[in-house]
């Protein structure tokens, strides 16, 4: 039996073990950065392979759960924290800055995040959710010498304290008034009468994972460290660990909860709207790219929570092809600003970006093609996310949701603007003086995102497709 647990447990083990061991490498070699750098890629491809071809089941009595559902975001996951650690390193390193800690705290980030996706009872939550999360604050803050990453760690710092709070605390509500910390068990528990008690627990949870995808209104924390922490950083955290908080968003309303649809559906059709709402009326007056994107990804958060709130396995489907392409578009357009710089000073605004078609067009056209997937433009990688979520709200067959679906589309027309506002200075204004040479790795990884997210995405559509129904169908609603 215990056996069996550490066979499915073996991508979590991976990760655990080689951060470990290279934290004690980076500790005794003179240059660790390169060596440690090489060995948590491998880890991470290790851990991946793993999660793919384990063997299928719950263990240590349901804490952890293996099924299609953990190994769709364990693959993505994995996938991104290994091409982070390249963009990451090249980053510091031109800046002056050898830290053997990045890929560790990389590493411990994927685990905590991994044990999101698998999460089979509140215990093994919070521990996935505080540890992806404490890697998160420090990674925020990395660059010590920049007040404005001290000042976005702390900031993720205290109002992600915050956060885990209200989780903390719904789930003791929940496990007080249902007597369980298996989901599974809480199930059984509240079947068909959810009580006020659950309820409120119910509540609180959500405010606490809704602060982890940065949905409105829990979103404050997000344009100011998007801003502050560095880009590579902001590349990682911006899709990964929403894809873990998601899948783990799911996994709590569809394994705890799935009679109180109608209650937690209300709650999550109104943050839904809100998020959508901030994300495209704040982004109109935003001039930093690195802020504009913030407000973008509250948006696309509220697209992925309306099509969770459906509250059908069609609808957690839609949620996880729309997370797992997001994904890949904003490592995409990070790794972009990465790469961009003029005299050595980062093109962080619009202004900034003035002509870059002229001299830089393969990396404009990249920016082109995460400008227009972010807006939804078919046949972009975000077309298809969209696709999916408003197909799910509609087949739900609830009024108000069909509503809600045509309230978002409306948002998505209104953040058109400011997708198609960067299209055009990169391509019609005068450029005001001449960029530097990109650095390769950043430049590759951003090429490589633009072209999953077009045209490579319509290839892999058929397999995505599969892949999460597949997932969807584990979480086990109708």
């Amino acid at each position: 039996m215990f056996t069996t647990d550490l066979a499915l447990a073996a991508p979590q083990l991976i990760l655990a073990g080689a951060a470990l061991a290279l934290l004690v490498v980076g500790a005794f070699l003179p240059r660790p950065d390169r060596v440690v750098g090489f060995g948590a890629m491998a880890a991470l491809a290790f851990a991946a392979f793993a999660a793919v071809t384990g063997p299928r089941g719950l263990a240590f009595q349901g804490a952890l759960v293996a099924d299609a559902a953990s190994v769709f975001a364990q693959v993505v996951i994995y996938l991104s924290s290994l091409v982070a650690i390249p963009l990451g390193q090249g980053w510091f390193a031109r800046r002056g800055i050898r830290l053997f800690e990045f890929p560790i705290l990389i590493l411990l980030a994927a685990l905590g995040m991994g044990m999101m996706a698998g999460a089979g009872d509140l215990l093994s939550l919070y521990i996935g959710v505080e540890l992806q999360s404490l890697a998160l604050y420090v990674l925020a803050a990395l660059q010590r010498d920049d007040a404005k990453a001290s000042e976005a760690g702390l900031k993720y710092f205290v109002l992600g304290a915050l956060s885990s709070g209200l989780l903390l605390y719904g789930a003791s509500l929940v496990y007080g008034f249902s007597g369980s910390i298996r989901f599974d068990a809480i199930a059984a528990a509240v079947q068909g009468q959810a009580g006020t008690g659950v309820l409120f627990g119910l509540v609180f949870m959500i405010c606490g994972l809704a602060f982890k995808v940065s949905a409105a209104p829990f979103h404050m924390w997000t344009p100011d460290v998007y801003e502050g922490a560095p880009t590579p950083v902001v590349a990682y955290f911006a899709g990964a660990p929403k894809l873990a908080a998601m899948l783990l968003f799911a996994r709590v309303l569809a394994e705890a909860f799935p009679e109180a649809i109608p209650q937690w559906r209300q709650v999550l059709i109104l943050i839904a709207l809100a998020s959508v709402a901030v994300g495209a009326l704040a982004g109109l007056a935003q001039t930093n790219l690195k802020r504009l994107w913030a407000y973008s990804s509250i948006a696309n958060v509220g697209y992925a929570i309306l099509g969770l709130a459906a509250g059908t396995a069609e609808g957690i489907q839609a949620m996880l092809v729309f997370m797992a392409l997001y994904s890949v578009s904003v490592m995409g357009f990070f790794a972009c600003l990465a790469a961009l710089s003029r005299n050595g000073r980062p093109l962080e605004t619009l202004e900034d970006m003035s002509g870059l078609f002229q001299q830089r067009p393969w990396l404009s056209l990249s920016l082109t093609i995460f400008a227009l997937s972010g807006l939804g433009l078919p046949p972009f990688a975000g077309f298809w996310g969209k696709y999916y979520v408003f197909k799910a709200a509609v087949n739900a067959g609830d009024p108000i949701l069909l509503w809600a679906a045509v309230a978002a589309l409306v948002g998505s027309v209104i953040a058109a603007f400011y997708y198609l506002r960067l299209v055009k200075v990169m391509w019609l204004d005068p450029a005001p003086g001449p960029t530097d040479t990109p650095p390769v790795e950043a430049g590759v990884i951003a090429i490589g995102a633009a072209a999953l997210t077009f045209p490579v995405v319509l290839a892999l559509m058929p397999a995505i497709d599969s892949y999460a129904r597949a997932a969807a169908a584990a979480l086990g609603l109708g």
